[in-house]
């Protein structure tokens, strides 16, 4: 067992308590850290976590995109932050976050934890959301990347109230709504992860000049 702790008042007493224990303690932000070196010492981890707002979602997306020896992470966040990592299209929460996750893994809420267990007493409610690593994406990289459906996601969400033939205008051609099959008039909002990924693999296929059947 690893422990990153940012705070310096408080990495001495860990130390102090589980070091014995047998865990490891390092002092490090959790955005800065070298997770290669970290994790080197097993191929498969598990990440446990209370994750401050300002933090828990770009730690969340940087780890799913570029840590996949964790395997699966069971973190504390705002409801807010928990309500997107885990929306589907239909939820209020979802967004471009829900999509991210989705490419890389599962998400669930597994608990709530009500502000009457903090003190002093925040004015939010957290949860706890667990996430699952797919074995593989759930849009095969050969035909649409993450970077390349996330440049369309920014696009798409960006004019989340405009109709996505408007909000993708210049960037994704009238053609490739046809060839995707998803109509032009639908919002950002409306479409699942598959819908993205379909989306993105027509336009790819189409500036290739290799329309997709």
């Amino acid at each position: 067992m690893t422990a990153v702790e940012v705070d310096r008042g408080i990495v001495p007493v860990l130390r102090e308590i589980v070091e014995p224990l047998g865990v490891s303690v390092v002092e490090a932000d959790a955005m800065a850290c070298d997770w290669s070196a970290l994790l080197k010492s097993a191929p498969s981890w598990v990440l446990v976590a209370n994750l401050p707002y300002n933090v828990a979602t770009p730690l969340v997306l940087d780890l799913l995109e570029d840590v996949p020896a964790i395997a699966r992470m069971v973190v504390m966040v705002q409801r807010e932050a928990g309500d997107r990592l885990v929306a589907a299209p239909g939820d209020p929460g979802f967004g471009a976050v829900s999509v991210r996750v989705a490419y890389f893994a599962t998400a669930a809420l597994i608990g709530r934890v009500p502000a009457a267990v903090f003190l002093p007493r925040p004015n939010v409610e957290s949860v706890l959301v667990e996430i699952e690593r797919r074995g593989a994406p759930v849009v095969d990289a050969s035909v649409a990347s993450y970077q390349e459906i996330d440049l369309v996601l920014r696009a798409g969400f960006g004019g989340r109230r405009k109709m996505l033939r408007r909000s993708l205008a210049g960037l994704v051609d009238e053609s490739v709504f046809e060839a995707a099959g998803i109509d032009g008039r639908s919002r950002a909002e409306e479409l699942d992860v598959e819908k993205w990924g379909k989306l993105v693999a027509c336009r790819r296929s189409i500036i290739s000049g290799h329309p997709q059947s």
